[in-house]
């Protein structure tokens, strides 16, 4: 499937340049769907964390039944509204302006869950340990449901969080995608990538 390049408007590449935004690169997006592979096809998946909207997006075009964004900086939320309706995906897909932590005791309380959790937090922030750790209390996940970490390599994520265990590290230069699951079942993901 040839995936077509996604390119946000307004003042992005300075929110970028300010370290406000930082997307996930093309590279770490391919690895991550080549990871997924078929489990991908009639997910519903859950893009915590927004910003761009890219890998959301990537993941309808892979074949995710749906996509719930949860970007809490509403021009954001906008940019990914845009890019829905240009890539004829807008009724995939709902955006929620949240932050992370309030969505997940929301989507909780309503008896939401989702195949797959990918959360990509600011990188020198802690909020990643206390997402993860907010998941692995919670109900959101469904059964057999995967949750993928993106985090900077010196960030190093504990073997679990409650519930969650972790499957693999992914090593990408200075990113690493790091997968949870409920119980430990390899074989239902990919060895693409490297073992830390």
């Amino acid at each position: 499937m040839k995936e077509q390049k996604i390119k946000t408007m307004g003042n992005l590449s300075r929110d970028i340049k300010d370290g406000r935004i930082r997307p996930t690169s093309n590279k770490v997006r391919e690895a991550l769907f080549n990871i997924l592979r078929e489990k991908i096809i009639n997910a519903g998946f859950l893009d915590l964390y927004a910003g761009t909207g890219a890998v959301g997006i990537a993941a309808l075009k892979e074949g995710a039944s749906g996509v719930v964004f949860v970007e809490s900086v509403r021009s954001y939320a906008g940019e990914i509204e845009t890019l829905l309706k240009k890539f004829d995906f807008a009724g995939e897909a709902s955006i929620i302006t949240k932050k992370a932590l309030s969505y997940i005791d929301w989507a909780e309380a309503g008896g939401l869950s989702f195949d797959i959790i990918f959360l990509d937090p600011p990188y020198h922030t802690d909020e990643i340990i206390r997402v993860l750790t907010v998941i692995g209390k919670s109900r959101i996940l469904a059964h057999d449901g995967i949750v993928i970490a993106e985090h900077f390599v010196k960030k190093l994520l504990p073997d679990r969080f409650n519930t969650l265990s972790k499957i693999k590290d992914y090593n990408y230069g200075d990113t690493v995608l790091s997968l949870y699951s409920e119980c430990i079942k390899e074989d239902n993901v990919s060895d693409s990538g490297s073992r830390s």
